[in-house]
C-alpha cells in the first residue's frame, strides 16, 4: 500500500527537482511581411511610372480615385516640347562656349530714355578721362536728344516707340543689346534710364562689374497680386508658376547672358503673348518679369538675384521714389585728382555701398 508523502517547505530531501528550463528556438522571421512590403513598393514605382488611366484601376486602391495617389505621389517628368529642346540646346552651347578674351574689354552703357538726358553732363565728368572702357548707346523712344556731352554725340540707335509697362519696353531693352553686341570688346552691359546717375567713379564701378563672374539681375519670388498674382496659366508647359519671377528692370549682365538674351525665342513669345497689362484680367508687367523668369530657368546660378542700380519702391506707386535736393548731402565734384583726372563720388542720406547707379 502506497503512503502518501508529506511534502515539506524547507527540506531539501524531499525537494523535487524540476527539469531545466528550456532554450526557446529562434523566431521564424516573418516573410509575409517581407513580401507585403516588397509588392507594395513595386505597386508604387509601378504606380508612378504608369500611372493608371482608368477610373477603375483607382478605385481598387481608393474610393476616392486616382486623386487620393496623385496627392502625396511626386509628379511624374514631363517629356518637353520641341522648342524646349531646342532652347536648352542653345543654352547649354552659350554657356559652354568660353568667352572671347578682349584686348580691351569695355562696358556698354544703355540709356533707355523718352529723349533728352537731364544728367548728361553728370555722366560726362563720370565718363571723363575713361575713353576706351566704355560705350554709350541711346534708344529714345519719342524724340531726338539735344547732347552736352561728345561722349553722347551720334550714339543714338535706331529706335522705336515705348508705353510704360507694354511688351515694347523689353523690345526696346533687346533692341539696346543687340547694337551693343556689335562690338566684340563690349563685355558687360548696363541698363539705365534717362533718371539714373552713377553713385561711385568710373573705376569702382569698372572693376566691381569685370571682375563679378555673374550678371545683377534682380529675382526674387513675390507671392502677391502683385507678381503670382500676374502669372496666366496660357504660359503652360513651358512656364511653370513655381518658375515665375518678378524684379527691378535696371540690369547689368556679362556678354554671355545678353547672348542668351538674343538668342531666346521660347520664353519671349510667352511673355509677349500672354505678360501684357489687362490680359486675362491681369497687369502683368512683361519688363519685371521676362528676364528675372528667363535666367531663373536657364542659368539661376549664373545671377546674383539682386541689381547694383538702387531703386526706392517704399512709397508703394506706380514709379519709384524721386530724389529731391534734401536727399543730397553731397554732390562732391572733387578737386582732388587721381591720374591727372576729377574724381566722383555721389553721396546720398542713407548706405548705398552694393550699388553702383541710382534710379
Amino acid at each position: 500500500m502506497k503512503v502518501a508523502k508529506e511534502w515539506r517547505l524547507g527540506s531539501m530531501g524531499d525537494t523535487k527537482i524540476l527539469p531545466g528550463s528550456r532554450h526557446c528556438s529562434p523566431l521564424k522571421r516573418p516573410i509575409w511581411i517581407i513580401l507585403m512590403v516588397s509588392f507594395v513598393s513595386l505597386f508604387l514605382v509601378c504606380a508612378y511610372i504608369y500611372p493608371p488611366n482608368s477610373d477603375v484601376a483607382c478605385y481598387v486602391f481608393s474610393s476616392r480615385g486616382c486623386k487620393v495617389l496623385t496627392d502625396w505621389l511626386p509628379p511624374p517628368k514631363r517629356e518637353l516640347t520641341d522648342e524646349e529642346i531646342i532652347s536648352r540646346v542653345v543654352v547649354r552651347d552659350i554657356l559652354d562656349t568660353p568667352p572671347v578674351e578682349s584686348k580691351n574689354p569695355k562696358i556698354a552703357f544703355m540709356f533707355l530714355t523718352p529723349g533728352s538726358l537731364p544728367f548728361e553732363k553728370l555722366w560726362d565728368m563720370f565718363f571723363r578721362g575713361n575713353e576706351g572702357r566704355f560705350s554709350v548707346y541711346i534708344h529714345a523712344s519719342k524724340e531726338k536728344p539735344v547732347h552736352v556731352s561728345p561722349y553722347f554725340l551720334n550714339r543714338e540707335i535706331h529706335s522705336s516707340p515705348v508705353t510704360w509697362g507694354a511688351f515694347s519696353m523689353v523690345d526696346a531693352e533687346r533692341r539696346l543689346l543687340a547694337y551693343a553686341l556689335k562690338d566684340p570688346d563690349n563685355q558687360h552691359f548696363v541698363l539705365l534710364s534717362d533718371s539714373c546717375i552713377p553713385l561711385h567713379n568710373f573705376d569702382y564701378v569698372y572693376n566691381y562689374l569685370m571682375h563679378a563672374n555673374m550678371s545683377f539681375i534682380d529675382c526674387f519670388v513675390d507671392p502677391g497680386p502683385h507678381g503670382n498674382g500676374r502669372y496666366s496659366t496660357r504660359m503652360l508647359p513651358e512656364v511653370e508658376e513655381k518658375d515665375f519671377r518678378k524684379g527691378a528692370q535696371w540690369f547689368t549682365m556679362r556678354r554671355q547672358h545678353a547672348l542668351l538674351v538674343m538668342a531666346d525665342s521660347l520664353y519671349y513669345s510667352r511673355f509677349r503673348d500672354y505678360c501684357r497689362p489687362f490680359a486675362d484680367g491681369k497687369n502683368c508687367i512683361a519688363d519685371e518679369h521676362y528676364l528675372p523668369t528667363f535666367f531663373n530657368l536657364v542659368d539661376p546660378g549664373g545671377i546674383a538675384n539682386w541689381s547694383v542700380t538702387r531703386v526706392d519702391w517704399s512709397e508703394r506707386k506706380w514709379h519709384p521714389k524721386s530724389y529731391r535736393a534734401q536727399d543730397v548731402t553731397e554732390i562732391a565734384f572733387s578737386l582732388n585728382l587721381w591720374n591727372g583726372h576729377m574724381k566722383l563720388e555721389v553721396i546720398f542720406n542713407g548706405n548705398f555701398g552694393q550699388y553702383s547707379f541710382s534710379c
